[in-house]
């Protein structure tokens, strides 16, 4: 069995125009099988929304050990806090089969906040909720 750290899986969720924005800039992930999309440790390459389906993210300790798992729901960006303070990705996410998502590029992520700076806040909010979760959950 596994013991983990439970999070409040809403610190995830952008709101509708964050979403819209990053979708355009966007390629579309259907998993035909259960898919690992980062691993805990690895460079950020992108980020992920979570449209329809089943996700995990999951953090270990060195020796391996589970001590966070997430369930994400829809709408829930994966992968955010590494692409913006570019550091290795600080959990692994996994998708079911048949789950529905979409990735957008590092590049694509850095033009739009570039090209529309509104939307830095937007993604401060995102950052912001996850943290707060992050500590209640401690509590």
């Amino acid at each position: 069995m596994v013991s983990c750290v439970k999070v409040d899986s809403s610190a995830f969720l952008a709101d509708q125009e964050l979403i819209e924005a990053l979708q355009k800039r966007s390629v579309p992930v259907v998993c035909g099988e259960d898919r690992t999309l980062f691993r805990q440790g690895d460079a950020p390459s992108g980020l992920y929304i979570l449209h329809k389906g089943d996700a995990t993210l999951t953090m270990e300790t060195s020796s391996g050990k589970v001590v966070l798992c997430i369930q994400p729901s829809d709408g829930s960006l994966l992968g955010l806090p590494g692409l913006v303070g570019n550091e290795p990705y600080s959990m692994s996410a996994n998708a079911s089969k048949g789950s529905e998502l979409s990735f957008v590029a590092r590049k694509d992520f850095d033009d739009l906040m570039q090209s529309d700076p509104s939307l830095l806040l937007r993604v401060l909010h995102v950052l912001a909720a996850e943290v707060r979760s992050a500590r209640h959950a401690l509590l």
